[in-house]
């Protein structure tokens, strides 16, 4: 018996043109798209069919920043527990970015080698996982997570986690590098600015000299991989795409300059409203320092301010929403709170297209086309009006396709 499945009558939602196709016909056979055509088809002799009866579908949805082990908000809770717990209670936090429309994710480090095996083996379901290792960091950097007086820290995550790689000096960001490269990192993140989360480095300070992020970035591309690049501040900013960093993570307070010089560069942006939206609302509560919310409230204010003037620049920008533990649910707000800013056809680009040119990964995801992965969705509404279906997935996403299996099935419920 053919092994076809036929899903007709749909409109397709063209990443690329931004052009919704009507009826037309997506034919997948094994994991990836056979046939994607406007033109009467024959269905008979396909194994399932399906009528999407006019429906919009879509690529499967792409996050670029993730972090599918933080399971907890706690950073120095979370490297108390063992490696078997946390990619225990990572199950969890796959299932759901796959039940809300992702096929794909970028992890923006903690996950390893292990979890994206489970996860392709289909030991655990979820999405396709591209993963970091162990961020870069210098000493005292964003992601050096000892607490002020403390030498070292007890971490029996092997792993697993949020901890970086602490690093300073040529010699030693080559060598943590090729660490991440030897345990099958897709990216190499780098810590290039301060953060919101470690009390202990400026928001609008720079981290690492240009020589150590020239080193991180050369020794990525020895490897055939890409540099995403932690930073807030303008200075920063220019500093790690002059370095050679492909993606800025977060960018929140970019201004005209560092925006001209990332589009110089032909860097990308990656900006994650949501979890400062979630972390404002939540950050008191989970026992952030005034001065971590301090510095919470200056970047939250500035987020949508750095994504109109990327769009008016023509920086391209992937979407990401670095959720924390029990705050990941929230993923999907991000598509409203980008509302303000872009058009939602935009953002819809931003989830597919731009995210799988971001990641090199055009050929097999981000758009629908033969001879890539049968990554699909079909929703309610028209994406056009808004993305209101995709804030509430459990309404509004019908069909959720991985590589031609599908996971989610509520075709018959309305």
């Amino acid at each position: 018996m053919s092994q076809r499945l036929v899903i007709s009558n749909c409109s397709l939602f063209d990443s690329a043109t931004l052009e919704l196709q009507p009826h037309t016909t997506v034919v997948v056979e094994g994991q990836r798209i056979a046939h994607v055509t406007q033109q009467p088809l024959q269905v008979e002799d396909a194994a399932q069919h399906i009528d999407a009866r006019g429906r919009v579908m879509l690529p499967g949805l792409i996050d670029a920043h993730v972090h599918v082990t933080a399971v907890s908000h706690d950073v120095l809770r979370l490297s108390a527990q063992p490696p078997s717990l946390i990619t225990a209670q990572s199950k969890g936090v796959l299932e759901g970015l796959l039940a809300r429309g992702y096929t794909t994710v970028r992890d923006a480090a903690g996950a390893d080698f292990g979890l994206q095996e489970a996860v392709e083996r289909g030991l655990f379901d979820g999405p396709r996982l591209f993963i970091a290792g162990h961020p870069i960091t210098q000493t005292g950097g964003h992601a050096d997570a000892r607490p002020k007086g403390t030498k070292e820290i007890f971490c029996t995550c092997a792993g697993l986690g949020l901890f970086g790689a602490i690093a300073d000096g040529d010699a030693e960001v080559r060598r943590a590098v090729r660490e991440q490269v030897r345990n099958g990192a897709n990216h190499i993140k780098v810590m290039a600015g301060g953060g919101v989360a470690s009390p202990t480095d400026p928001i609008d300070g720079t981290q690492y000299s240009m020589a150590e992020l020239t080193a991180v970035c050369e020794e990525a591309d020895a490897a055939n991989l890409y540099v995403l690049a932690h930073a807030y501040s303008p200075r920063s900013i220019i500093r790690a795409v002059q370095a050679g960093v492909r993606s800025i993570e977060h960018g929140n307070l970019l201004d005209e300059e560092s925006a001209r010089e990332m589009k110089r560069h032909g860097a990308y942006l990656v900006p994650t409203l949501a979890t400062y939206e979630a972390l404002g609302e939540e950050g008191a509560r989970l026992g952030w320092t005034d001065e971590m919310l301090a510095k919470l409230e200056r970047v939250q204010s500035r987020g949508i301010e750095a994504i109109r003037l990327a769009r008016s620049v023509g920086i391209p920008m992937a979407f990401g929403t670095d959720l924390l533990g029990h705050m990941q649910p929230r993923q999907n707000r991000e598509f409203a709170l980008r509302a303000a800013a872009v058009p939602p056809l935009e953002i819809l680009q931003s989830a597919t297209w731009t995210a799988a040119q971001l990641m090199r990964q055009e050929r097999d995801i981000g758009r629908i086309q033969p001879g890539a992965y049968a990554d699909l969705l079909l929703i309610d509404g028209d994406p056009r009006q808004g993305l209101t279906m995709l804030e509430q997935p459990e309404q509004g996403v019908r069909l959720v396709m991985k590589a031609g299996r599908i996971y989610r099935n509520k075709l018959q419920s309305g």
